[in-house]
């Protein structure tokens, strides 16, 4: 019976040590062919050489280096790349390098679709498979700095990555945390801490243990500045309400000095965008060191929603610099290419009704209309 191959890229520095001493290997050696994966961007043990060549032979044997497949790749007008990567047969993720300035930003999935309902997303109506591995979401990493000729700590062209791509990463803790543990790691991408971004709707329990174990900016969406309109948008709302949500982000800043949680909130045209919803967020943003990001909604086929007016978006970040919250308007990006926040998808093999529930509303809504 031939037993499987590991895949390093599952490994972040600690694990990849563990598996070396298991192999009998000393840990600086471990060290080394992190370097050649993550600064070379190297997946042939044979073109490591300064590993000798009987760990070679030996690693050849008991593992690989195996990142996702490219499906296919696309480039929007304003310089947003997106990928679509193979997961297994039947299911492929979206990742998306946003190009600025003064920075490169990639934002990456952590799960095959998404558990959770928000009703404004994209990724929701396809539903959920499974969870990637730590290798499938390190992996988006790795193939976006191989395009772009990233380097650690030299030609950085990929300077921030943001866990806000398909799925709600704290429901896939454990992979997502080593993942970004090698996000961070010198001989992984060399990301700071403040760097790398975590999304979460809002899992408090998840929220405190990830206080405990990752470094890292957390970044809340938000949407709705009182419980019932929350619940209708985020329904993960109901479990976890917004007390109880900024009770945990105070938690998580407290552990964390001079940290600021930044609040997601998307602009949803006479749904959330009035000025009592602008006061009603003032309120709340004074219980915990914040800032906001106003995310003007990218529309998708089939949903009910539209994106607010400029000036009303405008308006409603004025009442909250006023009340001195930050408050920025998210730019959109990559849109033309369906790549913009909100809009991500895949392949999903759904194991929910969601999305064929979703189709047989648009089938309907077309019925109806005819």
């Amino acid at each position: 019976m031939t037993t499987a191959k590991v895949n390093l890229l599952d490994y972040d520095r600690k694990g990849l040590r563990d598996l070396f001493a298991q192999l009998g290997e000393k840990p600086y050696r471990a060290d080394q062919v992190m370097k050649w994966i993550y600064h070379r961007h190297v997946t042939d043990f044979a073109q490591m050489t300064d590993v000798g060549k009987a760990l070679r032979e030996k690693l050849a044997a008991a593992s690989e280096i195996v990142p996702p497949k490219t499906l296919f790749e696309k480039q929007a007008a304003d310089g947003t790349y997106k990928w679509l990567l193979g997961m297994d047969g039947s299911n492929a993720i979206e990742s998306v390098f946003i190009p600025e300035t003064s920075r490169g930003t990639l934002c990456v999935s952590s799960q095959v679709g998404c558990g959770l309902n928000c009703q404004f997303c994209s990724t929701a109506t396809q539903g959920f498979n499974r969870n990637l591995s730590a290798a499938e979401i390190i992996g988006q990493v790795w193939v976006a700095a191989k395009h772009l000729g990233n380097v650690p700590h030299h030609q950085r062209k990929l300077t921030n990555v943001v866990m806000m791509g398909m799925g709600e990463p704290l429901l896939n803790f454990d992979n997502v945390v080593a993942a970004m543990s090698v996000m961070r790691d010198d001989l992984g991408f060399g990301l700071a801490n403040k760097r790398v971004t975590l999304s979460t709707a809002g899992l408090v329990p998840m929220i405190d243990k990830l206080s405990e174990s990752s470094d890292v900016s957390l970044a809340v969406s938000l949407h709705a500045p009182n419980d019932e309109l929350r619940t209708e948008l985020v329904p993960l709302n109901k479990k976890y309400p917004i007390k109880e949500l900024l009770d945990a982000c105070g938690r998580y800043a407290a552990r964390r000095p001079r940290t600021t949680i930044t609040f997601e909130y998307t602009m949803l045209k006479g749904v959330n965008d009035q000025p009592e919803h602008a006061r009603q967020l003032v309120k709340l943003m004074r219980k915990v060191p914040s800032k906001v990001n106003l995310i003007p909604f990218n529309p998708f086929h089939g949903t009910r929603f539209e994106r607010s007016e400029e000036s009303v978006i405008r308006a409603f970040q004025k009442i909250l610099l006023d009340a001195n919250v930050l408050t920025m308007v998210r730019r959109t990006r990559g849109d033309d290419i369906d790549a913009a926040c909100g809009q991500l998808k895949g392949q999903v093999t759904d194991r929910t009704r969601r999305q064929a529930e979703f189709r047989r509303k648009l089938e309907q809504g077309v019925a109806d209309a005819a």
